[in-house]
């Protein structure tokens, strides 16, 4: 079965050698996705020391930001938030981040329900606490 990519002109940049999603049949899967910011190397709701390291981090603003460039990918690649069927959510800091995400994420799941996993895990590829991976149709 054939594949295509696509790269959204809304989304950050990737951080390594991947689209942001491939289409394989009626399925589109998107790379991880972060908060980070198209054309810079800020991110929202986090403040880093002179070595790169997080001083403190606002992980709701993380939240919308990463929503907000799932669904610009979604959008360039010809899909819809209520096309979401699966998400994996990887946070750095379970006990103190999960309450607030989880609000956040009712919110703008409110209408679709999609399958979600949930895993804490010890870094990211960047220093942010958030990152979804997101299966779609399209």
């Amino acid at each position: 079965m054939s594949s295509e990519k696509f790269d959204s002109s809304k989304a950050p940049e990737p951080v390594g050698l991947y689209p942001h999603a491939r289409k394989v049949g009626d399925l589109l899967f998107l790379s991880g996705v972060g908060p980070r910011e198209r054309g810079s190397k800020d991110i929202p709701g986090v403040t880093l020391d002179s070595t790169g390291k997080i001083v403190d981090y606002n992980i709701a603003i993380q939240c919308h930001s990463v929503f907000k460039n799932i669904r610009y990918i979604l959008e360039d690649a010809g899909s819809s938030w209520d096309n979401i069927v699966d998400v994996t959510v990887f946070l750095t800091n379970m006990k103190d981040d999960f309450p607030t995400y989880n609000k956040i994420y009712a919110e703008y799941f409110k209408d679709n329900l999609p399958c979600r996993t949930t895993l804490e895990i010890k870094s990211l590829p960047t220093p942010i606490a958030i990152e979804l991976k997101v299966i779609a149709t399209i």
